[in-house]
């Protein structure tokens, strides 16, 4: 189909595309988070605003949801440009200014301590921690033994892994192949979101890949299976715990509902 053919993009089909962005220091959807305020759409072009819960939020993870916003946006074939504009932060106009104009965040902000991506990695990595013990636990939960959750391979579970969109209710379910004698059926969001930042991040590649990996990314261990499972506990409490509290101070600041979700 050639471009004059397309459908221009709509608002909710903007919101879905950005329901797959995250605050990196909480793992939540942005629009789950009521960060987003308006949606401009003019044939191609996208405009996004958006505002966070404090006006001192980093400044690495505020630029990181407005590149993720950005590009995509840009990756689905009705839009040829997305502007995102952030609003009430201290670093605003740099950050609007450098998104939008592709610069790396090193030359907006030359006095930075660390870089960007390497920041994005480590936070990724204590998602996918966190996403690993939600994911663990629902199997746990199933019945089954640590010595046989620390086998499953990619191959052994079958669930749709395309975020952000919604789904129906028979999609709820995944099929998790335990051994040739024995298949379960558990809940599929937390194995879903599991296997989302896992292969997004590499950790799982190979439908032969172990399906869990300790923090440096190798299979577990049985031995080790109650350590692993502690570390994601914990990576899923610390981000639970900044969450409520950037609620509450989304909640005061930002207030009900925003217009992007009429």
């Amino acid at each position: 189909m050639s471009r004059h053919q397309r459908q221009p993009i709509d608002a909710g089909t903007v919101r879905d595309r950005l329901r797959r962005v995250t605050d990196p220091e909480l793992d939540r959807s942005i629009v789950e988070l009521d960060y987003v305020d308006e949606l401009r759409i003019d044939d191609e072009s996208v405009e996004v605003e958006f505002t966070l819960p404090t006006a001192w939020c980093s400044p690495a993870f505020a630029w990181m949801m407005a590149v993720d916003a950005r590009d995509v946006l840009e990756t689905h074939p009705a839009v040829s440009e997305a502007t995102i504009r952030l609003h009430d932060h201290m670093h605003e106009a740099e950050i609007n200014e450098g998104v939008n104009d592709r610069l790396a965040f090193e030359d907006v902000f030359d006095e930075a301590d660390g870089d960007v991506e390497e920041t994005r990695r480590t936070l990724d990595e204590k998602a996918r921690l966190a996403r690993q013990y939600r994911a663990v636990d629902a199997l746990l939960e199933a019945g089954l033994k640590p010595e046989q959750i620390v086998r499953l391979t990619l191959e052994d579970v079958d669930v749709e892994t395309d975020s952000g969109t919604s789904r129906d209710e028979d999609e709820d379910r995944a099929v998790v192949r335990v051994d040739d004698a024995l298949s379960i059926c558990v809940e599929a969001e937390p194995i879903r979101r599991y296997v989302e930042k896992a292969t997004a991040l590499d950790v799982v590649s190979a439908s032969t890949d172990a399906l869990f990996a300790t923090p440096a990314g190798d299979p577990i261990p049985a031995d080790e299976f109650e350590t692993v499972h502690k570390r994601g506990r914990l990576a899923g409490t610390n981000m639970s715990g900044q969450g409520h509290v950037c609620e509450n101070l989304g909640e005061a600041r930002i207030g009900g509902p925003s217009a992007a979700d009429d």
